[in-house]
């Protein structure tokens, strides 16, 4: 007997841009007398483009998911990478039967659990503790099984104390552990999750990773795990698929994946003079980001003795209370080096912003990180917005410090950690 447990064959998803169906009664009808009676091919899926949201196309139709075909076996944790946009979401929620496919199929054998955002499968208004009985009946399994996992599940989530209260009053932290902890515990053979550990805190993403480092090993449980931290799929994925506008564009081993991922990613979406077009209307938006040396010059390249400043021009049209800003700086692995935030250093500066263009820096110190290739990450969030964010550019710059000037070259490796300081220019 085959041990494969998920099989994609020619998966396609098509949507209109703007509307639901064709747009028209005109093309609905069309659609049911070329499918239904004449039995002939939609004739809507002869037409669309890829999706690559970064270009304008000439079409209303988008193939979000196109001609995609993998296999996932027992026990195997299958990492799925990709830039915002690339389809990885639309794939989980056509695995986990949320939505269908447009052409192509999908076999899978096994209960499946899935994590694709905060909250996915609670009811607002049960508590905790109805939640994951309700949880657990969906999943098939018998009360006297989900009281067997019951207290292991309220453990794993830190949520003792508010577990017979509405799950609406918790934080997206505490939602996401629960929520977590049921897809976890309540014995899935296919365990999806897309993306929510970013919500929790550190201690949480260790113990979610080495969950599901559990109950794949140990317990020979699938896992589909995905995630822009490229440092926890390393860790916890042997094989992986890249996916690309809606394709597969690689599959293989992990560090193959992720390496053809981050060659992607840092040619295809990192400029030394980043700028964008606001959007009208946003009321927060980063709309450029450049790399500067210290004669105020734009350059991706420095050297180990010089420097490095980061400018951030930030829009926005009335002060946001609460307002803060996240960087990290990571080298070509994926590991973070420097990380800091606009709270490091109080008062926060993002917190008081007037109105229209603010400008801020950020000072690399010279000597601080070694030789290499570096990607600069920043994302906005609000204190008021339960952790969410309020303007996710990602990763949006990249540059690389070389050595020159000393006997050891390109073999200077040590680094020191610094914090980034928000300053306005003077």
């Amino acid at each position: 007997m085959s041990n494969t447990v998920i099989k994609v064959e020619n998966l396609s998803k098509q949507y209109r841009l703007g509307n639901v169906g064709t747009g028209t009664l005109g093309h609905d009808l069309n659609r049911w007398w070329q499918t239904s009676i004449l039995r002939k091919e939609d004739p809507y899926l002869k037409i669309g483009e890829a999706n690559d949201r970064a270009v304008k196309g000439n079409s209303e139709y988008v193939w979000a998911l196109q001609d995609i075909n993998f296999e996932v076996k027992q026990g195997e944790v299958l990492g799925i990478i990709g830039r915002n946009g690339a389809g990885k979401s639309t794939l989980l929620k056509i695995l986990s039967r949320t939505t269908s496919p447009t052409t192509g199929s999908v076999k899978v054998k096994g209960r499946i659990a899935s994590l694709l955002e905060v909250g996915t499968g609670f009811h607002p208004e049960l508590t905790g503790r109805e939640n994951i009985f309700l949880n657990g009946a969906i999943l098939g399994m018998t009360k006297a099984e989900i009281k067997s996992k019951f207290d292991e599940i309220v453990d794993f989530a830190g949520v003792e104390r508010y577990i017979d209260t509405p799950v609406k009053r918790y934080s997206s932290g505490m939602y996401v552990r629960l929520a977590f902890g049921v897809a976890a515990h309540l014995e899935p053979e296919i365990l999806i999750v897309d993306e929510v550990l970013a919500v929790g805190d550190a201690d949480f993403q260790k113990k979610a990773l080495g969950k599901m480092k559990e109950v794949s090993e140990g317990q020979g449980r699938t896992v589909l795990f995905v995630s822009h931290n490229m440092a926890a799929v390393k860790q916890l994925c042997h094989r992986g698929i890249l996916m690309k506008n809606g394709k597969l564009d690689f599959e293989g081993e992990i560090n193959d994946v992720i390496e053809n991922y981050l060659k992607v990613d840092l040619k295809t979406t990192i400029k030394s003079d980043f700028r964008k077009i606001v959007t009208s209307g946003t009321a927060f938006e980063l709309i450029a980001a450049e790399m500067l040396n210290i004669k105020s010059n734009l350059t991706s390249a420095f050297t180990i003795s010089e420097d490095i400043y980061i400018k951030l021009v930030i829009d926005c049209n009335s002060n946001i209370p609460g307002a803060y800003g996240y960087v990290s700086v990571k080298n070509e692995k994926g590991d973070i080096l420097i990380e800091s935030d606009s709270f490091d250093e109080l008062p926060n500066v993002l917190d008081t912003m007037l109105p229209g263009e603010n400008i801020f820096l950020l000072k690399i110190n010279k000597q601080v990180l070694p030789v290499g290739k570096y990607v600069v990450y920043v994302n906005f969030a609000s204190e008021h917005s339960n952790g969410f964010n309020i303007d996710s550019p990602g990763n949006i710059l990249q540059f690389q410090i070389n050595d020159p000037f000393t006997r050891r070259g390109a073999k200077r490796r040590s680094y020191t950690s610094q914090l980034l300081k928000w300053e306005t220019p003077s």
